[in-house]
């Protein structure tokens, strides 16, 4: 287990629900329930998602190392990742639909799309469809960043019938080739969508998983180096961009994705651990660790614990009396607390059914490496 790696999924997850806590918190004050946040931020917290993005190539690469060349190794890779992203998407876009019929008012745009057959199929399929306003996003807004990930699933499954290092370059061949030409030519949706820049951190990611696998390895201090100079590209960008807005083109490879690449060769390139390594570890470490496991039960749950949190706050009139950055600490735990038992109780007893299902399905016997207790 990569336990530095696991911990980095806790971080990137915990960011995104500060980010949209940071929100909720002004939905708090626009009601009259609290003071209003100052629009400058120490990190650019929506940066998690790409902290997400270059762990997930990374391992994806580490993770199909056994299935690189062999037969059968693609419907195996699929039927893993499928089985790893979809139960949770979907039963978390169950719920907002639900909302979305039951009270359209509630959700604004959603309660007419979920109206939208096709838009409701497209977004249960992973398929990018533009809304009115021209946003690509499904039904569920969260489920952008899968949009993403599927795409690059399906690529690199068929790069599987290579060596793994023919996979880890024929996957950055086609995101390259796929950003320039978008970047030349205005192309259609989905196509447009799948060109942005931001897959760029699956291929960096994805690369450093190569260089894992051919045997780097940095001495503690380099890697804490880099780990500092990932932390100083984060706080770098968080200066230049004041009002905490996300950047959009290259940009946002350049100003985030490469510090987000710093900090996971820093947890990446430094030795595994074994079960009794893990035992051994603190207490504040081990519960890192856990998160890290509940990392995309956090992300998937965590708007639906913010708003609770919210709602629970007005209607107990404690806002008021905690500052902003107590109802967004309040909030933030009580979303932690959430995925943790989703993970335990949902997560994990859905992705074990359906994964067991697919492979009595495609027959797939072999299985693959993992890293940490997900591979994810």
């Amino acid at each position: 287990m990569l336990i530095f790696v696991q911990i980095l999924r806790a971080v990137a997850a915990t960011m995104v629900v500060w980010h949209h806590a940071r929100h909720e918190a002004g939905l708090l004050a626009a009601r009259g329930a609290g003071e209003t946040l100052s629009p400058g931020t120490v990190l650019p917290w929506w940066a998690g998602v790409d902290l997400f993005f270059v762990i997930s190539g990374l391992v994806i690469v580490l993770a199909s190392r056994p299935l690189a060349g062999r037969p059968g190794g693609r419907g195996h890779f699929l039927t893993h990742r499928i089985a790893r992203v979809a139960p949770l998407y979907w039963l978390t876009t169950l719920l907002y639909l639900a909302l979305a019929l039951a009270v359209p008012s509630l959700l604004g745009e959603a309660g007419a799309l979920a109206r939208d057959p096709a838009f409701v199929s497209a977004s249960f399929l992973f398929w990018p469809l533009a809304r009115p306003d021209g946003a690509v996003q499904p039904l569920y807004g969260l489920g952008w960043t899968l949009n993403y990930e599927m795409a690059f699933y399906v690529l690199f499954a068929l790069g599987l019938g290579f060596t793994l290092r023919g996979a880890v370059f024929w996957l950055c061949a086609v995101l390259v080739a796929l950003v320039a030409v978008g970047t030349l030519v205005a192309l259609p949706v989905p196509l447009a969508f799948w060109a942005d820049p931001i897959v760029l951190e699956f291929a960096l990611g994805a690369l450093l998983g190569l260089a894992r696998v051919a045997g780097l390895r940095l001495p503690p201090v380099l890697r804490i180096g880099l780990a500092l100079l990932g932390a100083a590209g984060f706080l770098l960008a968080a200066r230049q961009l004041q009002d905490g807005a996300e950047v959009p083109g290259f940009a946002r490879p350049l100003i985030v994705g490469l510090p987000a690449l710093l900090l996971v060769a820093a947890a990446a390139l430094g030795p595994s651990r074994d079960r009794a390594g893990i035992a051994a570890l603190s207490a504040p470490m081990q519960v890192l660790a856990r998160l890290g496991d509940a990392s995309y039960a956090l992300y998937l749950t965590h708007p639906f614990a913010l708003r609770a949190g919210r709602e629970a706050m007005l209607r107990l009139g404690l806002a008021p009396a905690l500052h902003p950055w107590g109802a967004m600490v309040a909030m933030t735990g009580l979303a932690l607390a959430v995925s943790l038992a989703v993970h335990a109780f949902v997560e994990r007893p859905l992705t074990g059914r359906l994964r067991a299902f697919l492979e009595n399905r495609v027959g797939a016997r072999r299985r693959p490496v993992f890293i940490g207790r997900e591979d994810r």
